[in-house]
């Protein structure tokens, strides 16, 4: 197949997306949209109990999005029904075979358009249950495979995953798959059959027991990270979706399959327009509770190589594999991140937020203004530790023996222990990330963009060496994650 525009890549072209309603999917269908209305369709599979169901989330959740107001003064009145000629919800489930799609002869029309799948679909919560986490980033992933097999005229399958498969060890990290079947150093066998297996006896053993639901979760959760730590990976997550990868790389010889591997994912750097970011990431739990005054400690190496990429530059990135990827290459994985062309490290960025609210400071709702003061991270868990005994701990230790007689008292000790309890849990969840030494290798996506038109290079930019850190986190990043933390706020006192 010849190389393609972009544009010229998905005209008259079938997109299957699954997890669209993620945050980098709906920037993916509004970039789409805008480079491409030639588009013949796009099929978002969303977790809906039925079609109606789908459409409204669809409607509610990106549909009616800010980030599509450049499309929405472009086709003015005719806005809505252009796009519902261009978007078809899906519901579904990618936990489920064949995607939960009931209506068999509506999933073989699917099978028999789609040309493009790009799966998304994802859990990315650090500490998921592992059932849950294993049903969407490791079943999901044999879900999408069986489904593309049947895909009679399909050209590619683009597996979104992420960079963190690879962040236990130290030094750089090539785009090379993870190895198969194995464990993170090669000791010991992983077999997702087996771990399937565990999964479902923890799981009969709990409800023969008559755990609660809360103990049954709790259970999961626990289960997840030790069976993560076993095999060599920080959580269940990356875990889950490491296998997830290795399903994939076991069809690659019969299905075109690539794998993106982003590192961080912060808010959008420029289209549709700066700052756009939906949910708390990994960094933005630390600025927002930084600049709220709730995380006064955090085990960070401030000399640790922070690997981030902005929304938008991942989905040109995506772009561009789709467009330019040469089929029948052995190299079919492609990391974007910061770490080797634009590296910033924690200490910077840490400095560069504490600038910014000492200048724009955040006020509480009963209007009290919060005044931060230098980060204070700790360079070792063992001396993050060591300073939350000697600050939280003991003194919550100390309370308690002289009893806590009145009502300031008691107020003073909660408070104090929610803040000791939520601080620990922050840490223990994000530390392999502040305090690592691995940056991601980006040479096959760097030479991928090589390949790229002078016109596809304004209109799918992912050169990340062009960014001013700085000036990025302190006029668009960081108001964008507390522009979103004040909508979050406004609706839950709703």
């Amino acid at each position: 197949m010849e190389l393609a525009g972009v544009a010229e890549r998905f005209h008259s072209r079938t997109v299957l997306i699954t997890g669209a309603t993620g945050f980098i999917a709906k920037l993916l269908v509004e970039k789409i949209l805008r480079l491409q209305p030639g588009v013949k369709r796009l099929y978002l599979l969303v977790r809906a109990a039925d079609q109606v169901s789908a459409n409204r989330r669809v409607e509610s959740e990106i549909m009616q999005l800010p980030i599509f107001q450049p499309l929405r003064e472009k086709y003015q009145t005719h806005f809505s029904s252009w796009f519902w000629d261009k978007v078809f919800p899906l519901a579904g489930d990618v936990s489920l075979k064949n995607f939960g799609i009931g209506d068999a002869r509506l999933a073989e029309d699917i099978r028999k358009e789609t040309n493009i799948i790009v799966h998304m679909a994802a859990t990315v919560n650090f500490a998921e249950r592992y059932d849950t986490a294993l049903a969407i980033n490791t079943m999901g992933v044999k879900h999408m495979i069986d489904f593309a097999s049947k895909c009679t005229n399909l050209e590619l399958v683009l597996l979104v995953s992420t960079a963190y498969v690879n962040l236990m060890k130290q030094g750089i990290m090539m785009e090379k798959p993870l190895q198969q079947w194995r464990s993170y150093d090669g000791r010991s066998d992983l077999d997702i059959s087996e771990e399937m297996a565990f999964k479902d006896e923890k799981l009969k053993e709990l409800v023969y027991n008559n755990a609660s639901e809360r103990t049954i979760r709790h259970t999961m959760k626990k289960i997840g990270a030790q069976r993560a730590k076993k095999f060599g990976w920080a959580n269940a997550y990356v875990f889950t979706k490491a296998m997830g990868e290795m399903l994939a790389y076991e069809q690659n010889s019969r299905l075109p399959i690539v794998i993106i591997r982003p590192s961080a994912t912060t808010s959008t750097w420029k289209e549709p327009f700066p700052g756009w970011i939906e949910g708390a990431k990994a960094i933005d739990t630390w600025i927002t509770n930084y600049g709220k005054g709730t995380l006064k400690f955090f085990p960070t190496d401030v000399a640790t190589v922070i690997d981030i990429v902005p929304a938008d530059i991942v989905v040109n990135a995506m772009l561009c594999i789709i467009s330019y990827h040469p089929q029948g290459t052995a190299d079919f994985i492609y990391q974007i991140g910061s770490s080797m062309s634009n590296p910033i490290k924690l200490g910077q960025m840490s400095q560069t937020t504490y600038k910014y609210f000492s200048q724009i400071p955040f006020v509480g709702a009963k209007g009290d203004v919060v005044k931060v003061k230098q980060p204070n991270f700790l360079a070792t868990m063992a001396s993050f530790y060591e300073t939350m005994d000697k600050h939280y701990k003991m003194p919550l230790q100390d309370m308690l023996r002289r009893g806590l007689s009145t009502t300031e008292d008691r107020h003073i000790y909660n408070h104090l222990k929610r803040e000791y309890d939520f601080t620990v849990a922050v840490a223990e969840v994000y530390w392999p990330f502040t305090i690592s030494k691995t940056r991601f290798d980006d040479l096959k996506m760097q030479n991928l963009m090589g390949m790229v038109t002078e016109r596809d290079r304004e209109l799918i930019p992912c050169n990340i060496k062009f960014i001013n850190w700085d000036k990025y986190f302190m006029e668009t990043h960081i108001p964008g994650v507390m522009d979103y933390e004040s909508r979050e706020l406004t609706r839950a006192r709703l």
